[in-house]
């Protein structure tokens, strides 16, 4: 696994309040998003915004509870290959593996884990942009 974190997740309760927040309110310089999400340059990585039962269902655990935290760190990679391969090398290391790799609903490909203290990644390759700095 590379040194970088590309994209903090956070699930919010009410997605057109928090883009007027961190767009309107803080001044934070919104991307293009698909609907559902909203996506805020951070220079370097991202912040993404989705309903919080929708990051919880993506990552394949409860909303609620031991599920999910309201937040997950997104660890982006050049290939589907590298997916499976972070994915191999948290798991070997100790971490929980919560969702295998696979084709994900917005077209890219992922996998969950969860590490030592139960903090959620989602490691991922997306097709259609690069998230994160550049090797």
């Amino acid at each position: 696994m590379k040194p970088r974190i590309s994209m903090v997740s956070l699930g919010v309760a009410d997605l057109g309040k928090s883009i007027e927040f961190y767009r309107d309110g803080l001044g934070l310089p919104m991307l293009p998003s698909p609907p559902g999400v909203a996506f805020f340059n951070l220079n370097g990585t991202w912040l993404g915004l989705s309903e919080r039962e929708s990051l919880a269902a993506d990552a394949g655990v409860p909303p609620e509870g031991s599920g999910y935290t309201g937040i997950n760190l997104a660890h982006n990679v050049a290939s589907e290959n590298e997916v499976i391969e972070v994915l191999e090398q948290a798991i070997n290391a100790g971490a929980v593996l919560v969702k295998s790799a696979q084709r994900a609903d917005w077209g890219g490909f992922h996998g969950y884990f969860k590490d030592l203290d139960g903090h959620l990644w989602e490691v991922a390759h997306n097709p259609f942009a690069w998230v994160g700095p550049e090797d």
